[in-house]
């Protein structure tokens, strides 16, 4: 199972971003998958969950109305488009899945200590900033 993420860079304020993550090993019709971020300093969080069983997304507050997940099964890649940055928004960001977790809403609340079981990608920085 791997995960590779890109589109990360800088972005200003308002702007937008869409972040691909290709994945191997595990094919996008049953398991979970989810963006993560960790800023400097800060505890890694989640950002986006979709259940690839039936399209059902997650979003936590910081999220909703501003981001959204989705994914292409026949490209095997989940994709997290990002509207309006906002300054606080600057962090790596992960893709991640749990191959034995189909829910959005359960990956995304997922306990850290739990977060092993799951399979996350290398990151990929976002930055915001005039």
């Amino acid at each position: 199972v791997q995960l590779q993420a890109s589109g990360g860079g800088l972005v200003q304020p308002g702007g937008s971003l869409r972040l691909s993550c290709a994945v191997s090993g595990f094919t996008l019709n049953r398991p979970a998958v989810g963006w993560f971020r960790q800023a400097p300093g800060k505890e890694r969080e989640a950002v986006s969950c979709l259940s690839t069983n039936n399209d059902i997304t997650y979003y936590p507050d910081l999220a909703k109305g501003r981001f959204a997940i989705s994914s292409d099964s026949a490209k095997n890649t989940v994709y997290l488009q990002m509207n309006n940055l906002r300054p606080e928004d600057p962090a790596v960001y992960y893709c991640a899945t749990d191959l034995g977790q189909s829910s959005s809403y359960a990956l995304c609340h997922k306990r850290p200590a739990n977060w092993g079981q799951m399979n996350w990608g290398q990151g990929t920085q976002v930055t915001v900033s005039s």
